[in-house]
Parts: C-alpha cells; sequence; structure tokens
C-alpha cells in the first residue's frame, strides 16, 4: 500500500514539474515575441525622431524638391513616432499578462499576417512615391518631385524593417509550432484531456 502512494506522489510531482517547465516555455516564447515587437517599435520610433529633428531642421535650411523631401521626412514620421509610441504603451500592457498557448499560437500568427499586410502597403508607398516622383520631373514640380523622394526613401526603409521583423517572427513562430507538436489533446469517456509529450 505505501508503494501505490509512494508512486502517486512521485507520478504527481513529476507532473507538477513537468506542467511548470511547459510553462517556462510558453512564458519564454512570449516573451521572445514581446522582445521582437519591442525592438521593433524602438527602431520605429528611433528612425521617426531622427526624421523629424532632422526633416524639420532641413526643411528650413533648403529650397525645392529638396525642402519637400525633408518637409514630407518630418511630416510622415510624426506618425510613424505616434505608431510607435501606441505600440510600445500596448506592449507593457501585454507583457502584464500570462499567455496561455492558444492565446500565443493566435498572438503569432496575428502578428505574421499583419507583417505581410504591412510589406505590401510598404511596397504601395514606394511605387506612389516612383510615380510622383516622376510625375514631379515631368511637369517640373518640386514639391511631387521631392514628397516622391521621401515616400521612396520611407517605404523602403519600412519594407526592410518589416521584412527583419517578419522573418524573425517566422522564427518564433516555428519554436511555438514545435512545442504546439509536444502537445495532445484528446476526448474520452472522461471528458476533454491534454498529454504531453517529453
Amino acid at each position: 500500500m505505501h508503494q501505490r502512494i509512494l508512486l502517486l506522489l512521485v507520478t504527481i510531482c513529476l507532473l507538477q514539474t513537468s506542467v511548470y517547465s511547459q510553462q517556462n516555455v510558453w512564458d519564454s516564447l512570449n516573451k521572445r515575441r514581446l522582445t521582437i515587437n519591442q525592438n521593433h517599435l524602438y527602431v520605429l520610433g528611433s528612425w521617426a525622431a531622427a526624421n523629424i529633428i532632422q526633416g524639420t531642421i532641413s526643411a528650413s535650411n533648403t529650397s525645392g524638391s529638396t525642402h519637400y523631401l525633408h518637409q514630407m521626412n518630418a511630416y510622415w514620421n510624426t506618425v510613424n513616432l505616434a505608431i510607435a509610441g501606441l505600440g510600445i504603451w500596448a506592449l507593457r500592457l501585454q507583457q502584464k499578462q500570462i499567455a496561455t498557448p492558444e492565446q500565443l499560437i493566435r498572438d503569432q500568427k496575428n502578428v505574421e499576417k499583419l507583417l505581410l499586410l504591412n510589406t505590401g502597403l510598404d511596397i504601395s508607398y514606394i511605387i506612389t512615391g516612383l510615380y510622383m516622383k516622376e510625375r514631379g520631373l515631368r511637369l517640373a514640380n518640386d514639391r511631387q518631385t521631392g514628397y516622391g523622394n521621401s515616400l521612396v526613401i520611407q517605404g523602403g526603409f519600412l519594407l526592410v524593417l518589416d521584412l527583419v521583423q517578419y522573418f524573425t517572427h517566422q522564427k518564433n513562430g516555428k519554436a511555438i509550432e514545435d512545442q504546439t507538436r509536444k502537445l495532445q489533446w484528446g476526448v474520452g469517456a472522461q471528458g476533454v484531456g491534454v498529454s504531453l509529450r517529453l
């Protein structure tokens, strides 16, 4: 009888250790996802701040299409700075929450989809910028030429930033998928259960 109780206690301890260890893995993967987002937002915010400062100073010291390029850089990055600030604020709220595996998988897929959408938008900024630049040169319109050049630069930067973040997230997504494969869900006479392959 004592052996059965001892075996039961050892089994319970091993299961608790396994569940605790698994939760640590999920927490680590979630933390990595949030860190990737945070780094992305810090880079975006720094780029935006530098462009606002440089654009404001340079726009007042230049003329022609160069004036408009710097002016648009400052305008464009005011929005980027707001996005970065709101994003960092939202991340701080998320860092206080404990993510369930289901929530982590959903959030990971959503951020990857969002980044793919963003890369499409970035390409459209570049194409629009090239069109504006060509039209500005053809019509001798300094504003369109300068704004077009700015859109090409800003769209190019955002495209690189979003692609780097997408591939970094994709690597984290594969680690999440690997962890998901270790969980097996099942339905039986006693109800729904989860087993963990170690």
